[in-house]
């Protein structure tokens, strides 16, 4: 154990050797003093992500209120909230949404989310595990003549179909199709560097993920080749931690610094967590550059079977 924040009482715990440490000794509330504030955003920082047990006092008002303590909260751009709340997302996994391959948070958008706050109120008797990779770490670990073609790497990152969507299944098809409408019911299109500085730490981070379309002035047939290889130092074993969740967890990481996935092995189980996001920066390159989103429009196929319904 160790103490951060030079006025905090809060116990921290390494969980993996590169990625993830969890905090004692802090009820999480939007009541939490400044130093306290501080420190849990300086162990997000050295850690990338974080975990706390037994808060299950909070609630969507609650959860919103300690996300602020971190910074301003946005909504997702196309999932709607839940009913009375300005930003918190409902995942039920119960019903077929299962984030089940490596992602940053929404990165189809220019500014996307600089951290996410997800609380369990549903946990399924064994699987439903969520995993977290070190994308600073990854780019530490690359060899140098990959970390200067990855610097140079632009890609484009959409909303065209959504992470989540499972394999077919009877009880989940329709409310996963209907999910799916509204995630892409407005698409984006976004240009962002493979690397970028991280405005808090200085680190440099990659930038792909399942969002990834293809590579900005490279053909489609290297994309495929290119994007595996650098995927493959993100998601290394050695690079990630794995959470097995318990009700009233807590788990906030820095999205500007690592991919995650949920583990789809829980089958007909209930599974449910709800999200706030804290609003983040425009990404800018090793050379100065920031990302330019280049395309949001509204989904037509969705509008018109929208109007034919």
């Amino acid at each position: 154990m160790s103490e951060i924040g030079s006025q905090s009482k809060l116990e921290v715990r390494r969980v993996a050797g590169h990625i993830g440490a969890e905090i004692a000794g802090v009820k999480l509330s939007g009541d939490l003093d400044a130093a306290t504030a501080r420190a849990i955003r300086e162990a997000l920082f050295a850690h990338k992500v974080i975990f706390f047990r037994g808060q299950q006092h909070l609630d969507e008002q609650s959860h919103e209120a300690f996300g602020r303590l971190l910074g301003d909260l946005v909504a997702h751009p196309t999932v709607p909230t839940v009913a009375g709340t300005e930003s918190v997302m409902n995942i039920d996994g119960g019903r077929g949404n299962r984030a089940s391959a490596w992602h940053t948070d929404i990165t189809f958008i220019e500014a996307y989310p600089q951290a996410s706050i997800l609380r369990a109120l549903v946990v399924p008797e064994y699987g439903g595990d969520t995993m977290w990779a070190n994308t600073a770490h990854a780019y530490q670990s690359l060899p140098g003549k990959i970390k200067d073609l990855a610097n140079d790497l632009w890609a484009v990152h959409s909303n065209a179909f959504d992470y989540s969507v499972p394999r077919p299944r009877a009880a989940a098809g329709e409310h996963m199709r209907r999910y799916f409408d509204v995630f892409s019911s407005t698409v984006y299109e976004t240009e962002h560097p493979v690397v970028r500085i991280h405005p808090e730490t200085g680190e440099r981070t990659i930038v792909l993920g399942a969002f990834v379309r293809g590579f900005v002035d490279l053909p489609r047939a290297d994309f495929g080749h290119i994007f595996t290889m650098l995927q493959e130092y993100v998601t290394r074993p050695e690079n990630t931690v794995r959470w097995r969740w318990a009700v009233g967890d807590v788990a906030i990481w820095d999205n500007r610094a690592t991919q995650h996935r949920a583990i789809d092995d829980f089958g007909t189980q209930p599974r449910l967590h709800r999200r706030v996001t804290v609003a983040g920066d425009v990404p800018v390159s090793v050379d100065g550059r920031r990302s330019v989103m280049r395309r949001k429009e509204s989904n037509e196929r969705v509008a018109a079977a929208a109007a034919g319904s």
